[in-house]
């Protein structure tokens, strides 16, 4: 579509370059060589004298632009516009922009009266400023330490040109080396080295340029220079002493830890063995209130011939006589040597045997005869 609207420009020129019954235009300037980035505005002059009637731009040899001297225009492309100036002197001058630039424009750019004298031509260059970047920004070195310094440029096109400065001072070219090589889309990568052993503190700055800038694009680190120590190797000594300290810590953090272990056992078993001491304490205590109580109900008021076994047994056996007291009755309990003063000679026997049946609990005496 867009070659069909430029051979429809290309033919109303003709048409109106073989009607045009004079010959006395010419180009007075042309366009001058332009080199952009990638994605700004291109913009090409071309000035013609006084009676021209169409001034045609072209890329590589195909219209794109056409403007008539009745103020109008045939437009091919519509990244292609162009501005008129009439100036005092009755010449006019034609602005072309183009908008939106890619690599694919680079080329002759040619501006045209129709006449193979009354032509023009320039070189549009289109160029890609890609990304630049210092490897390392953390540099911090003794005095007199040689360092290198990497700067990496990707995508660029063309390879860039890459330089180095020193506190705002250009370096010599024998200081880095850089070198760059080709990746897809015609793009480019480069690499630059810098050796530098710094004195003092410094801002070291890598520049790189590409015709298509007005400045070159930089990237800007500072390197930090320290006296090393009179006695050598601080630093390192520093380091070894901060290890030292570190393995140090760790065993006594360990160590304790082992201790406080130790420790919280000891008084676990401490406390085990001392509730044991207490509950045999306690036993011991109530065997002790036990062998108490006893005594008390021991102490001469027990009947320890009555058994209540023998006592039914011989309340079956033998015709007891009962004789029922009052609980109140005091009686007297004569031993068995009251019993033997009373008549009876050792060894003989009772000649009978009275038994009182009564409830235990209210017996208070019992005489043997």
């Amino acid at each position: 579509m867009d070659r069909l609207q430029g051979w429809i420009g290309l033919i109303i020129s003709l048409m109106v370059y073989l009607t045009d019954p004079g010959f006395g235009y010419a180009i007075i300037e042309g366009p001058q060589n332009l080199t952009v980035v990638v994605g700004s505005v291109a913009r090409f002059n071309c000035t013609a004298s006084d009676g021209w009637k169409i001034l045609i731009w072209l890329f590589n040899g195909n219209p794109k632009l056409s403007v008539l001297s009745s103020g109008g225009t045939i437009e091919t492309d519509y990244r292609y516009t162009q501005k008129g100036y009439n100036q005092s002197d009755n010449r006019f001058t034609s602005e072309l922009m183009i908008h939106n630039v890619q690599l694919k424009d680079s080329g002759q750019i040619r501006c045209s009266l129709q006449n193979n004298d009354d032509n023009a031509y320039a070189f549009l260059s289109v160029q890609i400023n890609g990304f630049l970047n210092i490897k390392d920004t953390n540099f911090i070195v003794k005095k007199n330490q040689t360092i290198e310094i990497v700067c990496e440029a990707f995508g660029w096109s063309p390879a860039p040109r890459i330089s180095w400065m020193k506190n705002n001072h250009l370096l010599d070219h024998s200081m880095y080396v850089s070198n760059y090589s080709q990746i897809s889309n015609g793009l480019y990568n480069e690499e630059s080295i810098l050796t530098l052993t710094p004195l003092t503190t410094s801002t070291v700055t890598c520049l790189a340029t590409i015709d298509a800038l007005s400045k070159p694009q930089s990237a800007t680190i500072t390197v930090t220079v320290y006296e090393p120590s009179p006695i050598g190797c601080a630093n390192e000594d520093w380091r070894i002493r901060t290890i030292i300290l570190a393995v140090v810590l760790s065993v006594v953090l360990f160590l304790l830890l082992i201790l406080i272990i130790i420790l919280i056992i000891c008084c676990c078993k401490r406390r085990k063995e001392s509730n044991y001491h207490n509950e045999l304490r306690k036993i011991s205590g109530r065997k002790e209130k036990d062998r108490d109580l006893e005594t008390v109900s021991h102490s001469g008021k027990e009947n320890y011939g009555y058994s209540a076994e023998q006592m039914t047994r011989d309340h079956t056996s033998f015709p007891v006589k009962q004789d029922f007291y009052n609980s109140e009755q005091d009686l007297n309990v004569n031993s068995p040597s009251e019993v033997s003063n009373n008549g009876l000679q050792t060894g003989e026997f009772p000649s009978r045997t009275t038994v009182y049946p009564v409830n235990p609990h209210k017996i208070r005496n019992v005489t043997l005869i």
